[in-house]
């Protein structure tokens, strides 16, 4: 879309929603690559003056960029560079890499063509970094495209071309035509100007033309035309100047009014081609031609400041109906906005001093629910250890009882039964030495039985030889019966438990081998003792006739069982049952210890 007819449909837009800063900022940027200053920088004041708190940082990138660039083409570049760095430090955000791009090309430019020789090499690192962070490919092209736009004004022509090379590649690798064709110009203005190349220069404008294969595009046609008669200029070539040249006069008149320096130069050059010649008249005729369309050019110039003055105006009067317009708008919306807050904070408060009430409320009955939890459980605590005073009361009995007829089988009965074998030794010499023999075995075994007793229900524990010692010779006692045999293993129980602790343990063992021997018909018995630091591992396993679980309960549970549980349950421990029928049976029991 052309310039004018563009910024037609921008203004009637901008009629729509003044309050739209991107509308105001866009109309700047328009009016500023236009060259057209005044009206671009009231579009821009009038975007800065809606700005506030809330603003895009993008959009405040856009316009210090924007103005940046109106001064920069304005040749005020002190406020361009304080622009452009302000745009710079907004930067930071997420911007657009062709933005980004733009900022860092514009400010190189700038040090480039005003010789700020001692910030130039500065500037260039940070732009190289950018580009390297970025790794995008337009970003890097423009780049290239920029640093050799740099050395070439700079009269670099080395470094230049290589910039200019790898701008041709990036172009051709993102298929960027007008990147190509300009970086291809670019080639061909060093050629001819600085290596005096000038057959290179032509094969490089050449190129850039069959690339942009645009016949209708007059002016690049006639900007070529009039770089190639440059370059059979700078060989004196008169001749083939003059063919170029009238290639562009028979295209000057398809020439756009704002590019009449192209005709001037035009005109400029046969002046000089034929005052070389000694053609006076032909060099007096385009000598007046071209004072003619340097005049020209000097009016159109004024005319352009007065049609820019105009416009100006036109757009300050529309601005006035503007602010008025907003003004009564924000008459409204202040008051619109004011009821808004006030019936918000009522709300809010109200919503406020409602979610309190509810909180204390609840804060109150959770602490009353704690409470309770509290008060049970200190109950159930007083109980249970109420409870296991009493068992280990009971164990503590239990176990003096038995230490109390031990002894007295062992030394009344026992001593007894000793003195009346002694006697009836006395009746070897008697005539029945058969009934003697038959007294004297039973005796014996009378005698052997009340040890066996008292040794058993002392327990090796009783003894002070610790639980393992004691399950171990218990198995070996029942083992010699040679009914079943019971082996022992033991991991880590180097170490002696509580007294009582280890009493307990070895009665649960005691029982469990009980059960074994009573009910299970098996004929190898494995028990398991496990120290896992603060847990003790305790598992009997048998091979006998087994049965199923499930039909163990609560209220079906034998006394050996249920004797057994309870033990575990006041030891804080767990009981697990695993058995089938006909595979045995293996009772696993934990303990902490």
């Amino acid at each position: 879309m052309k310039y004018k007819p563009a910024k037609q449909i921008i203004l009637k837009q901008y009629k729509k929603d003044s309050s739209k800063i991107h509308y105001s900022i866009f109309i700047g940027k328009t009016y500023a690559i236009n060259f057209e200053k005044d009206s671009a920088l009231f579009w821009l004041n009038k975007a800065q003056k809606l700005f506030n708190n809330k603003t895009p940082k993008n959009q405040l990138f856009q316009y210090y960029l924007w103005k940046g660039y109106l001064h920069e083409v304005n040749k005020d570049y002190g406020k361009a560079l304080e622009n452009y760095f302000d745009a710079k430090n907004i930067s930071r955000i997420k911007i657009d890499p062709y933005y980004i791009n733009l900022l860092y090309q514009r400010v190189l430019l700038i040090y480039s063509e005003n010789k700020y020789k001692e910030k130039i090499e500065d500037w260039i690192e940070v732009y190289t970094k950018i580009k390297d962070s970025l790794k995008n490919d337009y970003f890097s092209n423009s780049y290239h495209n920029t640093l050799g736009k740099h050395y070439h004004y700079n009269g670099n022509g080395e470094k230049a071309l290589k910039e200019f090379e790898q701008n041709i590649r990036l172009s051709n690798k993102t298929n960027n035509k007008v990147m190509l064709i300009n970086a291809l110009l670019h080639k061909g203005l060093i050629y001819a100007e600085y290596n005096r190349i000038q057959d290179s220069a032509r094969y490089y404008y050449t190129k850039a033309i069959k690339i942009c294969a645009c016949p209708n595009n007059i002016l690049l046609q006639a900007t070529n035309i009039y770089n190639i008669s440059r370059t059979y200029l700078y060989e004196n070539n008169l001749k083939k100047t003059k063919e170029w040249l009238y290639k562009l006069d028979s295209l000057k008149k398809d020439l756009p009014s704002r590019k009449l320096h192209i005709t001037n130069n035009l005109y400029k050059d046969l002046y000089y081609i034929y005052k070389e010649e000694g053609e006076i008249d032909s060099t007096l005729h385009y000598l007046e031609l071209h004072k003619t369309y340097s005049d020209s050019i000097s009016k159109i110039n004024e005319s352009k400041n007065i049609a820019e003055l105009q416009t100006k105006y036109e757009v300050s009067e529309k601005e006035k109906e503007n602010i008025q317009l907003e003004n009564n708008i924000e008459k409204t919306e202040r008051r619109n906005k004011n009821l808004w807050i006030g019936s918000t904070l009522i709300i809010i408060f109200i919503s406020i001093i409602a979610f309190l009430i509810q909180k204390n409320t609840k804060r109150k009955q959770k602490l009353a629910e704690q409470e309770k939890v509290l008060e049970s459980q200190k109950l159930a605590s007083v109980l249970k250890e109420q409870e296991l005073t009493a068992i280990d009361a009971m164990i503590e009995g239990q176990e003096k009882e038995r230490q109390r007829i031990a002894n007295d089988l062992h030394d009344d009965l026992g001593g007894l039964m000793a003195n009346v074998k002694l006697h009836f030794n006395a009746l070897q010499d008697n005539e029945s030495p058969d009934l003697f023999d038959k007294t004297n075995t039973l005796i014996e075994e009378a005698y052997q039985k009340v040890r066996t007793v008292a040794h058993a229900k002392n327990s090796g524990v009783i003894a002070k030889q610790g639980l393992l010692k004691a399950v171990q010779q218990m198995a070996k006692k029942v083992s010699a019966s040679n009914k079943i045999q019971i082996d022992v293993v033991d991991h880590s129980l180097e170490h002696r438990l509580e007294n009582s602790l280890e009493l307990t343990i070895f009665r649960i063992i005691q029982e469990l081998i009980t059960n074994v021997i009573k009910h299970a018909e098996a004929t190898e018995t494995t028990i398991h003792l496990t120290n896992h630091n603060s847990t003790l591992n305790i598992m009997v396993e048998d091979n006998g006739k087994g049965f199923n679980p499930s039909q163990i309960t609560k209220s079906k549970k034998g006394m050996g069982i249920s004797s057994i549980d309870k033990r575990v349950e006041h030891l804080e421990g767990t009981l697990t049952i695993e058995s089938e029928p006909n595979k045995g049976t293996t009772i696993i029991i934990d303990l902490p210890v």
